[in-house]
């Protein structure tokens, strides 16, 4: 029996690679190379890797067992309201796919994507490296306005930041799509608009359990992308699985009164690694590498992501795999006319308004340089109270949240210490392997392996504030809870002992608690959740939230659990404690893909009993986008402040 996974990975290639150039016109070397291709062309080079028997029971047996440890999986047996659109039963789930037929290992993936997508939590999902190679790009982003559906007038400008390539793929086509920009859409895909764009959030978008906030994400809407101003082009136009080669409009061109049906064929962009043919195609997209799986961390620096022992940079952050070519950078200019206060070089961009009397803070994510951002938040904060500012507008568009004691900080400062700990309560689930790790942690006591990793007691504090001892075991007992009538356990609860940060933090609020407003599109991932939740629970904050369908009810907040674990990470603890043999262990992926989870669950300020993510909490104050708000943050804030402030 072959043991090693990376000789068995290397056998599976010569069968795939020989199935792969059995078929005719061997599909992956016609594109190879080419940087936008047809959709029809690279699908067809996906589909040339027959299904595998054995690399369905190795992924299913990977993801099955991930799933042990989510947080949130008696919840979708039957999800709470208004998250019913997210109910699903898991295992049955999972049973069904493992029992149905496949052609092709991308339909495997596809139906395991799919599933994946539509428990709509961005911290849990199943991303196969091998079939998010390519992004599918439609010229054609839509926009919710408050006079209707249309293609973001901005189209031209905005697409031609992919280069003249992009250009290129449509001109061979003949097709003008410059000629869409600013046109009434009417129908899409041969339903009403507004239907179609449902169907995309229900089906396509996942990350959030809130329907409307996923519509948010169907559609082209402005953020920071690393440190610049962006335009994310939206769920509809840019999508990394390949489904759809063309999609039918219905429009009225800008300028026109007439209506007409259009086909407007995809772009499939190419993001993965280079290859020559079917068999380099799976080599360097497909199997496994040095960094797919985790590793034993107590034998020194290795190359998978795990990043053990450093618990204060715990991150709650969604994947956007669409970022690379479908986020395109807006003008530099775009914040010229406004004073730019200090610390605005890294994922926060501060500006003092006109007048002198409002502030903002656009919080692009929690992400970045984890001990520039207090700076930077600080910096801003201090320039703003010495400038006479005396309203606080912060921008939560489009953030994907990042590390865990960074949205607590923020909380902090803006509260002052004074308000008292900030720190949410939290659990992780205590199925039997977590219950191994755990007790093989204290056993092991001070040594490299008992005091390293996320599962480390040492790495958590009491409710009272102090560290846990080495040797204490919070899965003793573990807890009883019954979701659904379904009988689970958790972990003792728990709070982040986030480090104390180079900066002073305020005792009182820098800004009156009742002059700060947070404003975005509910797309307020994770970290971001959790920290627009504190404020919103503690302070009363208001929340005001642009864009949705203006007749359902939306979220102020995205997903908000407390903590992801990447595959190669929850591997890395299992290897660690020296129990990957055990029976409730899962094997190494034979495959390149990452199989993350919401690993721990934060509970409401509120309620202690309920957990954040399924706590309903609207905003206030409710506005549709405009055509000069959709893509400019800047006249949005003038809105804000006018209809706020005065």
């Amino acid at each position: 029996m072959l043991s090693n996974p990376f000789i068995r990975a290397r056998l599976l290639l010569a069968v795939l690679s020989a199935a792969s150039t059995a078929l005719s016109a061997h599909p992956c070397v016609k594109i190879a190379g080419i940087p936008y291709v047809d959709p029809a062309d690279a699908i067809a080079c996906q589909k040339s890797f027959l299904f595998n028997e054995t690399l369905r029971q190795n992924v299913l047996s990977v993801v099955s067992r991930v799933f042990d440890f989510y947080t949130f999986e008696d919840f979708y047996v039957n999800s709470p309201p208004p998250f019913e659109e997210s109910t699903k039963d898991i295992r049955a789930e999972i049973a069904r796919i493992n029992a149905t037929q496949y052609a092709t290992d991308y339909d495997f993936n596809r139906d395991l994507w799919d599933f994946t997508t539509q428990l709509n939590d961005g911290h849990t999902r199943w991303y196969p490296s091998c079939y998010n190679t390519y992004q599918n790009i439609l010229p054609a982003p839509v926009v919710l306005l408050d006079d209707g559906i249309f293609i973001a007038p901005d189209t031209v400008e905005l697409l031609n930041g992919l280069g003249p390539d992009f250009a290129g793929f449509f001109a061979a086509k003949n097709f003008n799509w410059q000629r869409l920009a600013g046109a009434r859409v009417l129908t899409i895909g041969g339903l009403p608009a507004s239907v179609y764009i449902d169907e995309i959030a229900r089906t396509v978008s996942g990350n959030y359990l809130s329907h409307n906030v996923r519509v948010n994400s169907v559609v082209s809407s402005y953020g920071i992308t690393n440190t610049s101003f962006s335009q994310r082009f939206g769920d509809l136009a840019a999508s990394s699985f390949l489904t759809q080669t063309s999609l039918t409009f219905s429009v009225i061109p800008a300028n026109s009164t007439s209506s007409e049906v259009v086909e407007v064929p995809f772009a499939a962009a190419f993001v993965g690694k280079s290859f020559t043919n079917g068999p380099s195609y799976w080599a360097n997209n497909c199997a496994a590498n040095n960094n797919t799986n985790g590793r034993d961390k107590s034998l020194g620096p290795g190359s998978s992501s795990a990043s053990l022992g450093q618990h204060s940079h715990a991150r709650a952050a969604r994947v956007d795999l669409v970022h690379h070519k479908t986020r395109i950078k807006l003008p530099d200019t775009l914040g010229s006319a406004l004073t730019t206060a200090d610390g605005s070089d890294g994922v926060i961009k501060s500006f003092i308004l006109p007048g002198n009397q409002t502030g903002v803070m656009f919080v692009g994510s929690f992400e970045g340089d984890y001990f520039q951002f207090p700076v930077d938040v600080e910096a801003a904060v201090r320039q703003f109270t010495a400038s006479g500012v005396t309203n606080l507008l912060i921008d939560v568009t489009n953030n994907g949240g990042g590390y865990v004691c960074l949205g607590t900080f923020l909380h902090q400062f803006l509260s002052g210490t004074g308000a008292g700990s900030s720190e949410y309560q939290s659990t992780s689930r205590a199925n039997p392997l977590a219950q191994k790790i755990v007790e093989e942690k204290v056993e092991l006591g001070t040594s490299n392996k008992g005091t390293n990793g996320y599962y480390a007691s040492n790495n958590w504090l009491f409710l009272n504030g102090t560290r846990m001892p080495v040797a204490y075991n919070y899965n003793d007992p573990p807890l009883p809870w019954v979701i659904n009538s379904r009988n689970g356990s958790t972990s003792q609860r728990f709070l982040d002992p986030c480090p104390t940060l180079n900066v002073p933090m305020p005792s009182a609020p820098p800004f009156d608690l009742e002059k700060i407003l947070i404003l975005g599109n509910g797309n307020c991932a994770s970290t971001c959740a959790q920290f627009t939740t504190a404020m919103y629970e503690r302070h009363q904050t208001k929340m005001v939230v642009f864009g949705g369908n203006q007749s359902q009810p939306i979220e102020y907040k995205g997903m908000a659990g407390m903590q992801v674990f990447e595959w190669a990470d929850l591997d890395s603890e299992i290897k660690t404690v020296s129990l990957k043999n055990d029976p409730l262990a899962p094997p190494d992926l034979l495959v390149d893909g990452n199989m993350r989870l919401n690993w721990r669950t934060a509970y409401s300020f509120l309620d202690e009993s309920s957990p954040v993510a399924y706590v309903s909490q609207q905003p206030q104050y409710r506005f549709p986008y405009t055509a000069q708000t959709y893509n400019n943050p800047v006249k949005l804030w003038l809105f804000t402040e006018k209809h706020f402030f005065g």
